[in-house]
């Protein structure tokens, strides 16, 4: 099947996809803990005897059963040498029972192992590890491929590269699994994951699992208003429990889930079907109330948008006006040069943020300058920022070759800046921004250079939009630059540049521009730009690149905005009014607290005189104090406080050092300024600010500087020992994203870890606590089928006389489960679980 069929079939009406799988054969006999795609193998006539039963229930699309059957998982079962046969045969098996009479589907899913820096596998690594299964399930005579269960929206944009790389004709479908939040465990949203996937050119997207279908029609309206590709909604049976056999239920039963599909329908799904606990009775009870239905249909024409990993920002021709933070760039910034070159990334977060506070909507990131590995200085730039602010990025370079590889690896959607008529950018550029979903600044320029005159310009936009839409990109994509030029040396340069965003705003495309060149050399430069600012506001400017600090030029753009009656400006106007008075005045207060310290340092060492009548000399430092200023030691460890915060892993050791080197002891920065800033980050988290990315950089921060501290801590003799935990993943699980994250948090705050890993059978666990004498057992599991050995490990704990406290902890737990099994604890997350290991010790908050 190629693209257009399957986009053909999705417009003639509503395609309903099969149900679960792992719980129905869990119900038949597989065991707990085997590998699911060779017992399939194995007992060939129970899996088509389920397809066949979903077939009669009215199922369109059947997934074959080759959801973990890639490298990485199969080799969790020594399995990886017959990944060809695996794959094959699981194909085999669902289009036999197919019949001709649905289409099959490949099933891809996460590999369990994280993406660097987070874990050890490298993006390019995760490619080649999905495109091997591609070929695979395609050679097997797949019809169309889906990557379902998807937790990370990196990992999601890793399989569907791989499959434009290996078939790029074949259809994909991608679904991801979102919290009770609205986000993916990694803290990505609906609408961005939606814009970003669909953007990169998969032909449906959607969700499945996690939840029932109620709770699953919101994120698929989200879903719906930013893209016009089918919307996929595949939820669970209800929510899971454990009946008196102990088996695991859930509580929707068919009639209910197929009355209830009707919501996802409303939501704007037209692709629809079952996860897990759902059977071919709920499928048949789900088709038999849809079937006939109209296709919905959703999506904004007209709408823009790029993203990050985390956030989208959408907006239209004659929305609120955008800045594009020009910052980070070195360009004439000597110090940002300096550090760059020293591979320091300092100024570039501390620019990211300062922009962000600023009001910038859009990052242009530039790493272009002499002397420093451009590629991967941008690679690096890319993943810093990321890890401090949520908005989207504008990718800067001239060179092709670092242009591609950002985009690449850009977990977002970028925009690219930019692509002209030069004969090297718009052949090689254009397919790129297309291939990868960008957007991108169009710049009127050709090999000739400059154009000479306003028809000219616009003439260069054209066939740059013209080869743009016949590669399959739309005008929503193209932002064109409207070419300011100096109006010192042409006096037509303001009113051409306003002309062409007149041009472009009849045509339907987005405009920016670079505001400070229409003033240079001319004096009070400023006010030359913010008065050509509001006239391109007001012939339609969508955006510009701009230095948000700029409190007049910024002012004017959102006074503009405020005159042009947009939508919330008036709101956006008094909010930045507010927040410039604030700046000034803390401005003016640190101004004479500077003046106050020159005034005291030109005056020497004062001599006062003490209660006894003797006399005490005050030193420089003594003067910081009485002035309020802090000590270079308070600054140092400060800086420790501040790299754990924000997670900066490279510089954490050696801002340790350096505190330590200022006199500060091992002691005051444990307690002083590490702990109180991992708290601080699991607030953050709690509140959905940090999300798990940064959750993990920090905490990895946090391990890097007690790793300074750790010998010197240790030769305190009155150091209090901490108490022992012993953590793992229970029997038949070989989830460890949370479990990981756990363990690395309790060990942070001083607990004696003993990590057992993934699978661990009860034997083991509690042999391991008898034997370090550990006070607590920390059990996690993601699945409903395994959340069960959790039961069995309380128990045989109990029957072997083990007293440690026992707390449990996963997706698919709840408080209800903990009390049923008589855990002593739940945690939702790993920033609780070290508040409820200190609860179980008695330790205090």
């Amino acid at each position: 099947m190629t693209k257009e069929e399957f986009r053909r079939l999705a417009q003639s009406g509503l395609l309903f996809l099969d149900g679960a799988t792992g719980s129905n054969l869990q119900k038949q006999g597989m065991p707990v803990g085997v590998c699911p795609e060779l017992w399939i193998t194995e007992h060939e006539e129970i899996m088509s005897g389920l397809q066949k039963a979903y077939l009669e229930a009215g199922t369109n699309i059947l997934y074959a059963p080759t959801f973990t059957a890639n490298r990485i998982k199969l080799k969790e079962f020594d399995l990886e040498d017959r990944i060809e046969e695996l794959n094959h045969k699981l194909v085999e098996i669902s289009k036999r029972a197919a019949d001709g009479k649905a289409l099959v589907a490949g099933d891809l899913t996460m590999t369990g192992q994280q993406l660097k820096p987070m874990g050890p596998l490298d993006f390019e690594e995760l490619i080649d590890v999905y495109k091997e299964q591609i070929r695979y399930i395609t050679e097997a005579g797949a019809d169309l491929l889906v990557v379902e269960t998807m937790m990370s929206l990196q990992e999601s944009r890793a399989a569907l590269i791989a499959a434009k790389e290996t078939c790029p004709d074949i259809p994909v479908m991608v679904t991801m699994t979102f919290e009770s939040d609205g986000r993916s465990l990694f803290g990505t949203d609906a609408a961005t994951a939606a814009i970003v996937l669909s953007s990169l050119g998969a032909d449906a997207v959607g969700a499945n699992c996690s939840t029932g279908p109620d709770q699953m029609a919101e994120v698929i309206r989200r879903m719906a208003k930013v893209t016009d590709i089918p919307i996929i909604a595949k939820p669970n049976a209800g929510l899971p429990s454990l009946d008196e056999k102990g088996q695991t239920v859930y509580d929707m039963g068919p009639e209910e889930f197929g009355a209830d599909m009707e919501l996802l329908l409303d939501a704007g799904a037209q692709i629809l079907g079952g996860c897990c606990g759902t059977t071919p009775e709920h499928i048949r009870k789900m088709t038999h109330r849809l079937a006939g239905r109209p296709v919905p249909v959703h999506g904004n024409p007209t709408q823009r948008a790029l993203t990050s990993e985390r956030a989208s920002l959408t907006f239209d021709l004659d929305g609120p006006f955008l800045i594009v933070g020009e910052r980070i760039n070195p360009t004439g910034k000597k110090k940002l040069q300096q550090e760059l070159r020293e591979g320091s990334f300092e100024l570039v977060t501390q620019f990211a943020q300062e922009q962000e506070e600023r009001g910038a909507s859009i990052l242009d990131v530039n790493m272009g300058m002499s002397g420093i590995d451009e590629k991967a200085m941008m690679l690096q730039a890319l993943e810093e920022v990321a890890g401090v602010t949520k908005l989207p990025l504008s990718i800067d370079s001239s060179h092709v070759d670092v242009q591609e590889e950002a985009l690449r690896r850009y977990p977002g959607r970028a925009l690219i800046n930019s692509i002209s008529l030069e004969s090297e950018k718009f052949e090689k550029l254009l397919p790129l921004a297309k291939k990868y979903g960008a957007m991108f600044v169009l710049l009127p320029l050709s090999d000739e250079g400059l154009p000479k005159n306003l028809n000219e310009k616009i003439s260069i936009i054209e066939k740059i939009v013209a080869r743009a839409l016949e590669l399959g990109m739309k005008k929503t994509d193209i932002i064109v630059d409207g070419l300011v030029a100096t109006v010192g040396a042409n006096k037509q340069a303001a009113l051409e540049t306003l002309e062409t965003i007149r041009y472009c705003h009849r045509n339907g495309l987005a405009t920016t521009c670079g505001l400070s060149n229409i003033s240079f050399g001319l004096p009070e430069r400023s006010c030359v730009n913010s008065a050509f600012l509001t006239m391109a506001i007001a012939s339609g400017l969508t955006m510009a690149i701009a230095n948000p600090s700029q409190d007049i030029l910024v002012g004017a753009a959102f006074a503009s905005d405020l005159l042009l009656n947009k939508e919330d400006s008036d709101i956006r106007y008094i909010e930045f009014s507010g927040q410039a008075k604030e700046r000034r005045e803390e401005a003016d207060a640190k101004k004479e607290a500077l003046l106050r310290q020159s005034l005291q340092a030109s005056e020497g060492s004062t001599v006062t005189a003490n209660q006894t009548g003797n006399t005490q000399v005050q030193d420089g430092a003594a003067r910081q104090k009485a002035a309020g200023a802090k000590t270079p030691q308070q600054q140092s460890a400060e800086r420790v406080r501040e790299a754990v915060l924000k997670g900066k892993r490279k510089i954490a050791e050696d801002l340790t050092k350096k505190a330590l080197e200022a006199g500060n002891s091992p002691q005051e920065l444990l307690h002083g300024q590490l702990l109180p800033a991992i708290n601080e980050v699991g607030e953050l988290f709690d509140k959905g600010k940090y999300f798990l990315p940064q959750l993990i950089a920090s905490a990895e921060t946090m391990k890097l500087c007690i790793g300074i501290l750790e010998p010197l801590l240790l030769q305190d003799q009155t150091s209090e020992k901490m108490p022992v935990v012993v953590i793992a993943t229970v029997a038949g699980d070989i989830h460890d994203i949370g479990k990981n994250l756990v363990a690395l948090m309790l060990k942070n705050y001083g607990f004696q870890v003993i990590d057992l890993g993934k699978d661990v059978p009860k034997e083991k666990i509690i042999e391991a606590t008898i034997e370090h004498n550990a006070q607590i057992i920390a059990l996690s599991a993601l699945m409903t089928t395994t959340m069960q050995e959790m039961r069995n490990v309380v128990e045989y704990a109990k029957e072997k006389g083990v007293t440690a406290k026992i707390m449990i902890g996963g997706a698919v737990i709840t408080q209800d489960y903990a009390d049923e099994i008589h855990a002593d604890g739940y945690s939702r997350d790993a920033a609780d679980a070290v508040r409820l290991a200190k609860r179980l010790v008695g330790m205090q908050e």
